[in-house]
């Protein structure tokens, strides 16, 4: 094992405890001070995972809340699930301050953009919408409806709008030109990142394989395997330094993948049950996990 691959974060450091049922999400702010974490008991919670505090606990969806996500200051957060409502909220207060409607069904993933002054959601009635955070209305200004199947995964850059379906395709809108790519991986899409330098997407496939796409080409660079992902929505990332992929597993198992030649380096049982989610921290060897065994988990 390289030098590299004995830094990844293995050692579990403590569990945030608290959700009843299912961890859908969990997500590192920008900074990487704390962290949000979202489930089936229909609230989301705002956590200190250096220290294991619960900070704030936000309740107001009337379902499942499938994905949460933080703006770039710390101000204001994000979250969508099976009420098919977004929820915009202000995180010092905990309260609601708009909800964007507009899907008509089940909406699986949110994100703000890089100012955040624009949201994105993704969802089962195989549309992409985009809603207006400064504006009074509730209704979207965008909605992309190319898709054959449910939307699962989102990702939003400066230029681009990045969706991955269950139709087998990441489709990249480029939003000052108004046109669409469309990269046909032939296999379900229930997740996709962007790598930290932004030239590479990850797209978690439900033939229990990773593929890393060229985001510019389009061109297939390398597939991960070793894992179980076959039914359930799980997300996978970068390292922060883009050296290895990082991936969940049905079985509750981490692995570590190298990003060139794809060998697994590491693979441990970081729960009792599905991992849903995996997010690594900004800037350390750190890591977050949820589970359908209704935890989350910190790593270094």
């Amino acid at each position: 094992m390289s030098s590299a691959a004995q830094k990844l974060p293995r050692s579990e450091a403590r569990t945030l405890s608290g959700h009843e049922g299912a961890v859908l999400a969990v997500r590192f702010n920008r900074d990487g001070n704390y962290c949000l974490s979202c489930g089936k008991d229909r609230t989301l919670r705002l956590w200190n995972p250096h220290t294991g505090a619960l900070v704030k606990t936000y309740k107001s969806h009337g379902r499942e809340v499938r994905d949460v996500y933080s703006s770039s200051d710390n101000a204001k957060l994000v979250s969508c699930g099976g009420d098919r409502q977004i929820f915009y909220w202000d995180v010092a207060s905990g309260r609601v301050i708009r909800k964007f409607r507009g899907h008509n069904s089940e909406i699986n993933a949110v994100k703000f953009n890089e100012f955040n002054t624009v949201v994105v959601s993704a969802g089962y009635d195989q549309t992409v919408r985009a809603f207006d955070c400064r504006s009074q209305s509730s209704d979207p200004i965008q909605t992309i409806d190319t898709f054959q199947d449910s939307v699962m995964s989102v990702n939003i850059t400066s230029t681009e709008i990045i969706a991955g379906s269950v139709d087998g395709t990441v489709r990249t809108f480029d939003i000052r030109m108004g046109r669409e790519t469309v990269d046909n991986l032939g296999h379900p899409v229930n997740c996709i990142s962007l790598s930290n330098d932004r030239n590479c997407l990850l797209a978690n496939c439900l033939d229990s394989t990773v593929r890393l796409i060229d985001k510019s080409t389009g061109e297939l660079l390398q597939e991960y395997k070793g894992h179980i992902c076959k039914s359930f929505k799980m997300d996978c990332c970068l390292t922060n330094d883009d050296a290895f992929v990082v991936g969940g597993s049905e079985d509750g198992f981490v692995f570590f993948w190298e990003l060139v030649d794809a060998p697994v380096v590491a693979s441990f049982r970081a729960h009792s049950s599905v991992v849903t989610s995996v997010s690594y921290h900004p800037t350390k060897a750190s890591m977050l996990t949820s589970s359908v065994d209704g935890t989350v988990r910190v790593w270094t």
